[in-house]
């Protein structure tokens, strides 16, 4: 029988299913053995089902090609043949909501890539090597769903990763007000440039809800655990403008900071270079060597130069000089189907494992 922990997909032949699908082959802790879609797939395998709409860049791992899909909504069923579930599933807020509670009140954990649950007070949205101490609130969680072994833990919106990791690495220099422009990729909406033929030579200057979230969401990773809920931080101050640009994978964001103890940029750039966290510190599967890397160059990083370091799961980060109006400026740049979905949930889950979190059921 195999050491590795036995895998579901919930909503495993969209986009980002895909991209847990492709991340997962040859993972050498979890394997995937159980794909869920809506009933329109069910029965089918996943090679049928994802026929002619297979979005990765590499081929459908061998492995995962005859698994039949079963129905997403039969929970016990799906529940019964895994340890626990990655959860991608398309449906509206609320039905995420319900189904997410549902399989984790079978006693499975689910590490959801969905935003359904980010501000549900007991549940951890986490960047591991920022707040991974964010799972301690898992045993409240597991106490208001009545679970020993089930519970819900969500990793934070794309966009954000292409910011948060530097203003998390300056923080002791106190930043405390943001200006940030975000461009983010096509991919973000689950579409490539056959599927939205409109966005070939286009911008488009709203992404529904992205601003909101791009602005609030650091504020729950930087927060406290206070009883038995996560309290959100009050600063820094961010305010956000997100655009849909011509770029298939990749979100770049322009930054304006201030700093309360103002550093000098050879401090900041320090700090980027050294940073790491639990992930890199533990050796995780997923976890870039470098976390964040910073670039000298003046015209980097770049979405087709650097998008792709480390598996899409590092972090860029160029540009930085000082600024007329705020005290610093850069530009970064994360992988948002890679660290931005799939693959930092799925270091979200190795960060779980390594803590106890999760474990075999069986």
């Amino acid at each position: 029988m195999s050491e590795k922990l036995k895998v579901g997909i919930l909503g495993g032949t969209g986009m980002v299913g895909q991209r847990f699908i492709a991340l997962l082959e040859n993972h050498p802790w979890f394997e995937v053995t159980t794909i869920a879609a809506s009933p329109r797939s069910e029965g089918l395998t996943y090679e049928e089902a994802v026929d002619g709409r297979w979005k990765m860049d590499t081929p459908i791992p061998e492995a995962v090609k005859k698994i039949k899909i079963m129905n997403v909504n039969e929970i016990e069923k799906v529940a019964a043949t895994v340890d626990f579930v990655f959860s991608a599933v398309d449906m509206t807020k609320e039905e995420i909501k319900a189904i997410e509670e549902a399989y984790a009140k079978t006693e499975t954990p689910v590490v959801s890539n969905n935003s359904a649950h980010r501000w549900t007070p007991d549940v951890p949205m986490v960047i591991p090597e920022i707040n991974p101490e964010h799972f301690e609130i898992i045993e409240y969680q597991k106490k208001r769903l009545g679970t020993k072994h089930g519970f819900i833990a969500v990793k934070p919106n794309c966009s954000i990763q292409s910011y948060v990791p530097a203003l998390e690495a300056w923080k002791e220099f106190e930043p405390y007000e943001c200006v940030i422009t975000t461009y983010q990729a096509i991919s973000g909406a689950g579409k490539d440039f056959k599927s939205w033929p409109e966005m070939v030579e286009n911008i488009i200057p709203y992404i529904g809800g992205e601003e909101e979230k791009s602005e609030q969401e650091p504020l729950k990773i930087w927060g406290k655990i206070k009883g038995d809920v996560i309290v959100k931080a009050e600063e820094p101050k961010i305010t956000c403008q997100c655009l849909r640009v011509p770029v298939l994978n990749g979100h770049t964001a322009a930054v304006f900071v201030k700093f309360r103890k103002k550093p000098t940029r050879e401090q900041l750039i320090d700090k980027l270079k050294y940073y790491k966290g639990f992930p890199q510190e533990a050796k995780l599967p997923m976890a870039p060597e470098q976390f964040i890397k910073y670039f000298e160059e003046e015209n980097r990083p770049q979405v087709k130069a650097d998008v792709d370091r480390d598996k899409g799961m590092g972090i860029s980060i160029g540009r930085l000089r000082e600024d007329t109006v705020y005290d610093y400026k850069f530009v970064g740049l994360s992988h948002n189907t890679v660290r931005g979905a799939a693959g930092g949930a799925v270091l979200c889950a190795e960060t779980l494992k390594a803590k106890g979190y999760i474990g075999k059921k069986f």
